[in-house]
């Protein structure tokens, strides 16, 4: 017997960086997904063909969750992990998270743990501060939740229900980034400005929850100028790259009505909106321009699991 899980990917649509001060942040999951099997073996075995380090360092996360789930629920570890992912890594686009989410979902069903979604982002939470240092909890909830989520640290996740299905466009600028090194670029912004953080996270605050009434409206323009005003933010703080920019300026210049980085910044993704009718032109001229992009259909289920004999 195995137990198998799965875990899309996520995007912030707002409130990246500053939702680890107190903002609410906007995120989605996108159809983009995380497997993970769970089987007997004499000892704790963790591996992946997506995550090719010879080392292992990239697989410490999830190990960590094993072993703090074998302590909290007091079985042995031993177990054999394999997992599998078309989520890029350093991408922005949660593919840490999904890992901790989709393993942590299928020991849970591998050892007949009964847990709510809140239990298994607890368990992925642990993987996830090896990650990026001071996470706010907002990617395993997304990756978890599924759906599209209001999130604040310390406040009940809010679930959006929308007025019909809707598409977000992600590109990716071919570069990689640390999350953990631009949260600690914003927390020390923080310490020498401190009013300034306060007052633009405050701002920030305000952008998701009116991002959240343009999306679940289905007004992708209002939500376009919103990912702009978004954007100029990230890159006045300095989480945003040469690439990030120049993404951003083509999914403009194709026609998008909005675009921003998302996720840590510093490389990795571009989330935008385009007129209806429009998604396709778009995405193709920008993988045309070398952005791998793809059409990323919101709502998407969250976590699942099951037995396989």
């Amino acid at each position: 017997m195995r137990a198998v899980a799965e875990a899309p990917a996520k995007v912030i649509v707002t409130g990246e960086h500053f939702v680890v001060h107190g903002a609410w942040a906007l995120a989605a999951a996108i159809p983009r997904m995380t497997r993970a099997v769970v089987e007997a073996s004499p000892r704790l075995e963790v591996s992946s063909a997506s995550f090719p380090d010879p080392r292992g360092g990239q697989l410490l996360p999830v190990r960590k969750v094993v072993e703090w789930m074998a302590e909290r629920f007091s079985f042995a570890p031993g177990l054999r992990v394999t997992i599998s992912s078309d989520v890029r890594g350093g991408a922005g686009l949660g593919s840490s998270a999904a890992a901790s989410v989709a393993v942590a979902s299928a020991v849970a069903r591998y050892r007949s743990l009964d847990l709510r979604v809140g239990e298994i982002v607890e368990a992925a939470m642990q993987g996830e501060r090896l990650v990026h240092g001071r996470p706010s909890g907002v990617d395993p909830e997304a990756c978890a939740r599924g759906g599209v989520i209001l999130f604040r640290p310390g406040s009940t996740t809010r679930q959006l229900s929308m007025n019909g299905p809707g598409r977000l466009l992600v590109s990716f600028t071919g570069s990689t980034r640390s999350t953990k090194a631009q949260v600690s670029r914003v927390s020390e912004m923080g310490e020498r400005l401190p009013a300034l953080l306060e007052g633009v996270t405050k701002a920030v605050n305000g952008v998701s929850l009116l991002a959240a009434e343009r999306l679940r409206e289905g007004d992708y323009r209002g939500l376009g100028d919103l990912l702009n005003l978004s954007h100029a933010v990230l890159s006045g703080i300095g989480v945003s790259s040469p690439a990030l920019d120049k993404l951003v300026d083509a999914s403009l210049s194709l026609g998008s009505y909005g675009a921003k980085l998302t996720g840590g910044g510093g490389g990795g993704s571009v989330v935008s909106v385009a007129p209806k009718g429009k998604e396709k032109s778009i995405t193709s001229g920008l993988n045309a321009r070398g952005f791998e992009t793809f059409r990323a259909k919101v709502p998407t289920e969250g976590v699942r699991s099951w037995l396989e004999p």
